[in-house]
């Protein structure tokens, strides 16, 4: 009897793979069309978004191992001015793995097997390692049986620099998976922000843009304070600062892990002087510390 077809085991821990796994889906799902115009541009000319369908998540068994897979962002449409069905299937990979590419033709056959459609095969890769491939191939030496080719996104070999002029919302959230240096960092975020404002999103679409670039992009404090001095010499510091999830809930963040640290020892007030010097919000500090904001207003008078 022929062995059953098995797929590779995942290496990272379930939770860690979990939360990477649904950023991306979070982000790729909401601005799917704008994630193939910024990185996929032959693909985005070819396919009609008016006919876009969400399919279930796919959940594939491995059966021997016992191992199951989920395959998050699987996207049914059609060609452009035909009735020709496509799926596009996007795969995030956080981690090297030498086997990736044979993983990539699993998924293919099986979503091929159940939909019979073509099939348009994407890996975003997001690791720091050089190894890359797009393509599988299966040869005997007497026959070649196959090859199988997928797109591929490394963002590592992306220059975040070559995408601060859009106003493309996935291109400024994967600028946090980009290959910056750590000294660009400040820079990076600056530029990103500078975006945020360009691009007018609603709310809850901001919320996702600006949760996936702090998750992969974060800043020490000292960083934080060089970018508040360099926002507010540029011409659209007033808006940067009017973005209710940016510095609103860094502000937050800032005066809860000072309330965790401190505020037990010196009090509230002390909190609210720290938070004062950094230049946060009266409202918000009397948010986080529920001083009175005539009693705010008083401390600050004594900086």
């Amino acid at each position: 009897m022929a062995a059953l077809p098995q797929l590779i085991k995942e290496e990272p821990s379930k939770s860690t793979y979990t939360k990477h796994d649904q950023l991306y889906k979070d982000l790729i799902k909401t601005f799917f069309k704008e994630f193939l115009e910024a990185f996929f541009p032959d693909v985005y000319e070819g396919i009609d978004f008016q006919a876009i369908k969400l399919l279930s998540e796919e959940v594939y068994t491995d059966v021997l191992q016992g191992e199951t897979r989920r395959l998050d962002i699987v996207i049914e449409t059609t060609l452009k001015g035909t009735d020709v069905v496509v799926i596009v299937h996007i795969e995030p990979q956080s981690y090297e793995q030498k086997d990736f590419h044979k993983r990539m033709y699993h998924y293919f056959s099986m979503l091929y097997n159940k939909y019979q459609k073509p099939i348009v095969p994407i890996a975003v890769l997001t690791y720091k390692a050089e190894w890359e491939r797009n393509q599988y191939t299966m040869e005997l030496p007497f026959f070649h049986v196959l090859t199988f080719n997928y797109l591929t996104l490394h963002l590592k070999k992306k220059n975040w620099r070559d995408y601060i002029l859009s106003e493309n919302p996935v291109a400024a959230a994967l600028m946090s998976e980009m290959g910056y240096q750590e000294k660009e960092k400040v820079q990076v975020k600056k530029e990103f922000l500078r975006m945020m404002v360009k691009m007018k999103l609603n709310p809850a679409k901001q919320r996702i843009v600006y949760g996936f670039f702090e998750t992969y992009l974060k800043l020490t404090t000292e960083q934080e304070e060089r970018l508040m001095k360099e926002i507010e010499e540029l011409p659209e510091a007033e808006k940067i600062l009017e973005i209710p999830i940016s510095y609103e809930e860094k502000g937050k963040e800032i005066g809860k892990e000072i309330g965790k640290e401190i505020g037990k020892e010196i009090g509230k007030k002390e909190v609210a002087m720290e938070m004062l010097r950094k230049g946060l919000d009266t409202n918000l500090i009397a948010e986080v510390t529920y001083l009175d904001k005539e009693e705010i207003k008083r401390l600050k008078e004594k900086i």
